[in-house]
């Protein structure tokens, strides 16, 4: 069965708190929606503003392939700015149930049905398709709404829609309610909100139930807890009530009291893409852990669930990232594994020996227990302190200890190990990091009496705890080489840097 998407993030979306799209901005979604099969944007409410007008205007002359509709209520005024706009159809939206008709309206059930003909029937003498919607459906007296939506009809909207004002459905009360109104077969539209998070799930049992369209927004942003997420009911559709997917190749998943598929014209590859779009002209920014488009979607820490992925990814994704043009990321944090290292690794351009990579996963390990998440900046900068530092060392540090304060002369002790012989000594200086490393030429002095030229240091990333890259060149005669050191702390990385130049220099004399 072919369902049809009607996107209201243009409408329904932008009445998310904090939002306010101008024209260019409301243009360049819309023009996505329409590359991505989306049949009907509702691209604003036309009655609302002089610029909500402009907006829709340059919506409607911009060629998309979609139908063009506008919001309006059951009065004169709205239909006809949304003609000024030249829309192709007004989403009609009709308060149905006695709370909304008592006590914001103030009329009556007869008054609200008459207005509702009155204006349904003046929409289509003008050329516009009406979509007749009832707001708050799901709390209206069903004979009533029934009522509304059967006269609606006879006269000739061509669509209606039920709308779950407050999220109040199930999805067992969704698939009653639904199946009920597709009876009056009229194509019926589902327009679930989410104040219970159930907004997805209603709108799949909604189309379980009968309902041929649903309404929905990107990201799933609206008012209070938002609308159904386009992204998640498509991917659920194509894989969850896909007979041919994969995932449902195990008997006890299949559906049998529902043996029909859906589909819709959603190039669900530009999922992803539509969502980051969305996420940035809005400035409403997802969870990380927000299903399909959030940027932990596809993303592992856990060293088992790495190694599984990486032998097969359907061992820990329900589907591929590629599927909705995301990409898959191993993070690197204290539950990381080898293998998830490696993989990662590989993808940045080094092969370490296994030696180098168990280096590289104490250093990742260790500040995982700190509570740091390693980036691909960070494992790149541990990778090259490896590389280098992971020579045939002739010294080694076994332990530094830094005492400073105020009114106290920073002071370091060290211990070397140099030919499986132990050296002790220590160093003032002018902060604890020139203290540590006078400390530390004082322990080779005997072997090489080496200059430090330059000392360069960078945070990596952002914090207090950010990982410190320190790039230093050390002399020893005529020869200038430069070493590095990757360390959460400073003075450790000083004193690793040194050492690593000081090796590299004994080696090559």
């Amino acid at each position: 069965m072919k369902i049809r998407v009607l996107d209201t993030t243009l409408r329904d979306g932008e009445q998310t708190p904090g939002i306010s799209l101008t024209t260019s901005e409301k243009l360049r979604i819309a023009t996505k929606l329409d590359e991505i099969g989306v049949n009907i944007i509702e691209a604003g409410s036309a009655i609302t503003s002089t610029g909500e007008r402009e907006a829709i205007k340059e919506v409607t002359s911009a060629g998309l392939s979609a139908e063009i509709a506008s919001f309006a209520r059951p009065v004169k005024g709205d239909i006809d700015a949304a003609l000024e706009c030249d829309v192709d159809s007004i989403h009609l939206v009709v308060p149905t149930s006695d709370l909304h008709i008592e006590h914001k309206l103030k009329k009556t059930r007869d008054d609200v049905l008459v207005q509702a003909m009155e204006s349904t029937q003046y929409a289509l003498d003008h050329g516009l398709r009406v979509e007749l919607s009832s707001e708050d459906a799901t709390r209206s007296d069903m004979e009533f709404l029934k009522k509304i939506f059967s006269e609606g009809i006879d006269i000739g909207a061509q669509r209606i829609c039920a709308c779950d004002t407050v999220g109040m459905l199930t999805p067992e009360t969704s698939f009653n309610f639904y199946s009920s109104l597709a009876t009056l077969g009229a194509p019926l539209s589902a327009h679930c909100h989410n104040d219970f998070g159930l907004a997805v799930a209603n709108t799949l049992s909604a189309i379980r139930g009968g309902a041929t369209e649903f309404h929905c927004t990107i990201n799933g942003i609206g008012e209070r807890a938002g609308n159904a997420a386009l992204e998640e009911i498509i991917v659920s559709l194509n894989t969850l009530y896909n007979k041919d997917s994969d995932f449902l190749t195990m008997t006890h998943m299949k559906d049998t009291n529902h043996d029909e598929e859906f589909e819709t014209d959603i190039n669900i590859h530009e999922l992803y893409s539509t969502s980051r779009l969305v996420a940035r002209l809005t400035g409403v920014y997802l969870q990380p852990n927000k299903a399909i488009v959030g940027e932990n979607a596809f993303a592992h820490e856990s060293g088992i669930h790495a190694d599984g992925v990486i032998k097969n990814a359907s061992t820990y994704e329900p589907i591929t990232p590629e599927l909705v043009g995301h990409k898959r990321k191993f993070i690197m944090g204290k539950h990381i594994g080898t293998k998830g290292l490696r993989n990662n690794l590989a993808d940045l351009g080094y092969n370490p020996t296994d030696e180098q990579c168990d280096e590289i996963f104490k250093k990742v390990k260790a500040l995982g227990d700190m509570g740091k998440c390693v980036t691909d900046v960070d494992l790149q900068a541990i990778a090259d302190s490896v590389f280098e530092f992971k020579r045939n060392q002739k010294i080694k540090l076994e332990e530094v200890t830094i005492v400073s304060g105020n009114k106290v002369i920073p002071t370091a002790s060290i211990k070397l190990k140099i030919d499986d012989k132990d050296i002790l000594e220590a160093g003032v200086g002018v902060g604890p990091v020139d203290a540590a490393l006078v400390a530390v030429k004082k322990g080779i002095s005997d072997f090489a009496d080496v200059e430090l030229e330059e000392y360069h240091v960078d945070a990596i990333t952002g914090g207090t705890d950010a990982l410190i890259d320190v790039i230093l060149k050390l002399r020893l005669g005529d020869k200038i080489i430069s070493a590095r050191g990757t360390q959460p702390d400073i003075i450790n990385a000083s004193v690793e840097a040194y050492l690593s130049g000081v090796n590299r220099l004994l080696e090559d004399n």
